[in-house]
C-alpha cells in the first residue's frame, strides 16, 4: 500500500470546511436521551449472545476517563476538572470502582480485554497507590492479559510523571503511551499556559524506552498563538531527534464559545490560515523526510510501527481514542463523559461529577444518552471507517455485505465523488474508489459525502478539516 502524502495548497483551501473527525458514526451530535441504561444493558446482553456463537469469545476494550488536571492549558477542549486538590481523586475513583463492577457483571467472564486506555484530563494526576489500586480492581473484574499481548496505553503529561512513574506504569501492564508536547517554543508555551521543558519530556521518553514500552507517541498542535513556521520547525528539530514511534499533529480549533479556557487566548496572536497551512505543509514534508508515513487525519508513524503495518494489512480501525489495531472489540467506557461502543450502539456517561456520583450511589449505570444504529447507519459507518483507515473502498464488497446495488443506493454520493475525482482527490474505478495521495489530507471531506446526518443538518458543530 502506498502511504505517501502530497500537499496541494489550492485544493486544501478549496475543501477546508468544517466536518466531523469520525471517531464514530453516527457522531455524538446524533446521541439522544431516549437511549439510556436499559438500552445499554440490552446491547451488552446481545454481544454476549453473539460472542457465544463465535469461534472464539469476542474481546473487550476498556477506556477509563480520569478527568483531573493540576493546571489548565488554554487551548484544551477536553472534558476535564481543573484542581490542585489531589484529594478529589479518591471519591471519584471509588465510584469508578463501582462502575467497573457494574459493567463487568454485564459481560461474560471469558471475554478478554485486548485493549485498555487511561485518558484524561491527566491520568497521572492520581497517586501511585491509586494507580495500583485502579489496575488491581480492573484485574479483579475483567480478564486482562498477563503476557503483554494486549494494547494497553496511557496518556502522559511529562509535568505529571516524576522519576519512577513510568516504571510503575510498565509494571502495571501498560506498554504504549502518548505524550503531550504541543510546542517547545517558550513564548508559545507561555501563551497557552503549558510550560514544559524539553528536558522533562526527554527524561520521560528515555525512561519509557528503558523499561520496555512498545510504542511511544508524541502529540503536537499547530495553530497556537505566536507560532510561526520557523518556530515550529525548531520544535520539529527536537521531536524528530527524539525519534518517537508515532506522532499526532493536531489542528488547533479556536472555539471559545464552546470551551471556556480558550477565552484566555489572545486572538490577535493566532497565526493566520495561510501561516497554519505553511506549518502543516512543512511538518508533513519534514516527517516524510524523517521516514514517517502518513496514517490519516493527524497521525504519522514509522513504517514498522504496528499502526502502519495494520493499515497496510487492512486491519486498522478508528474509535474514540483515534486509530486502533483492534477493530473487533466491544468498547466499555468508564468515568464521566466517556463513550462506549457496545454491539450496534453508542452510550455516553453523564458529564458532571455530581450526576456521576449520584447515579452510581443509587446503583445505576451513569449512561444518559446514546444511539442505536440501524441498517443504514451500519452500512455508512463501514464505508466511512474504510475510507478513514485505508483510503480505499470496494463497491462489490459493500454490495455483498449489505445486499444492495451501490450505484443505485449511493447515486447522489457518486455524483459528488465524481466532482472530487475531477479535482484529483480520488480515482473512481468499476468496482470501487481509491483516495490519491493528494486527497489523503482531505479524507474527512471524502468521508463526509457518505454522512446522511450531515446532509440533513443546517447547523455547523464541527472543527475545520485542516
Amino acid at each position: 500500500m502506498d502511504q505517501s502524502l502530497i500537499f496541494d495548497l489550492d485544493l486544501i483551501k478549496k475543501y477546508d470546511k468544517s466536518g466531523p473527525r469520525y471517531t464514530s458514526y453516527p457522531t455524538a451530535v446524533q446521541f439522544h436521551s431516549g437511549f439510556a441504561e436499559a438500552e445499554y444493558r440490552k446491547w451488552a446482553a446481545w454481544t454476549n449472545e453473539q460472542s457465544r456463537l463465535a469461534p472464539a469469545p469476542t474481546p473487550l476494550s476498556l477506556y477509563f476517563h480520569l478527568p483531573f488536571c493540576d493546571t489548565v492549558c488554554f487551548y484544551c477542549a477536553c472534558n476535564k476538572v481543573a484542581t490542585k486538590d489531589r484529594t478529589k481523586a479518591e471519591p471519584y475513583l471509588q465510584r469508578v470502582y463501582k462502575e467497573i463492577a457494574m459493567h463487568a457483571a454485564l459481560f461474560d467472564d471469558n471475554r478478554a480485554v485486548d485493549q485498555l486506555h487511561w485518558g484524561g484530563g491527566t491520568p497521572t494526576f492520581i497517586s501511585r497507590e491509586q494507580m495500583r489500586e485502579l489496575m488491581a480492581v480492573t484485574r479483579r473484574h475483567f480478564q486482562l492479559h498477563d503476557d503483554d499481548s494486549g494494547e494497553y496505553s496511557i496518556e502522559i503529561d511529562p509535568r505529571e510523571a516524576d522519576s519512577g512513574t513510568i516504571t510503575l506504569l510498565r509494571e502495571l501492564g501498560f506498554n504504549r503511551m502518548s505524550m503531550g508536547v504541543q510546542d517547545f517554543d517558550p513564548a508559545v508555551q507561555k501563551a497557552v499556559n503549558r510550560i514544559q521543558s524539553m528536558e522533562q519530556t526527554l527524561a520521560v521518553l528515555q525512561e519509557a524506552r528503558a523499561v520496555g514500552f512498545k510504542s511511544i507517541s508524541l502529540d503536537l498542535i499547530y495553530g497556537l498563538p505566536l507560532q510561526t513556521a520557523d518556530s515550529f520547525n525548531r520544535t520539529l528539530d527536537s521531536v524528530i531527534a527524539f525519534n518517537p514511534d508515532r506522532l499526532s499533529v493536531f489542528n488547533y480549533a479556536h472555539l471559545p464559545e464552546m470551551f471556556k479556557p480558550q477565552r484566555r487566548i489572545n486572538v490577535a496572536e493566532l497565526p493566520s490560515a495561510t501561516q497554519k497551512l505553511d506549518i502543516l505543509s512543512q511538518t508533513a514534508e519534514r516527517l516524510a523526510q524523517a521516514g514517517y508515513v502518513y496514517i490519516g487525519m493527524d497521525h504519522f508513524a514509522k513504517p514498522d510501527d504496528e499502526m502502519a503495518v495494520a493499515q497496510r494489512n487492512g486491519t486498522l480501525y478508528r474509535n474514540f481514542q483515534g486509530y486502533s489495531t483492534h477493530a473487533d472489540c466491544d468498547l466499555v467506557a468508564i468515568g464521566i463523559t466517556s463513550i462506549s461502543k457496545v454491539g450496534h450502539s453508542y452510550a455516553q456517561n453523564v458529564k458532571s461529577l455530581e450526576e456521576y456520583y449520584g447515579l452510581l450511589d443509587a446503583d445505576r449505570l451513569p449512561v444518559y444518552r446514546g444511539v442505536e444504529l440501524d441498517h443504514d447507519d451500519l452500512l455508512r459507518r463501514a464505508i466511512i471507517m474504510e475510507l478513514m483507515c485505508h483510503f480505499t473502498l470496494r463497491f462489490d464488497r459493500v454490495e455483498r455485505d449489505y445486499n444492495l446495488r451501490f450505484a443505485d443506493y449511493f447515486a447522489p454520493e457518486l455524483a459528488e465523488l465524481t466532482a472530487m475525482q475531477s479535482d484529483g482527490l480520488l480515482r473512481l474505478v468499476a468496482d470501487g474508489l481509491e483516495v490519491l495521495p493528494v486527497g489523503r489530507l482531505l479524507i474527512r471531506n471524502i468521508a463526509m459525502v457518505f454522512d446522511k446526518y450531515l446532509r440533513q443538518s443546517t447547523q455547523q458543530r464541527f472543527s475545520k478539516v485542516i
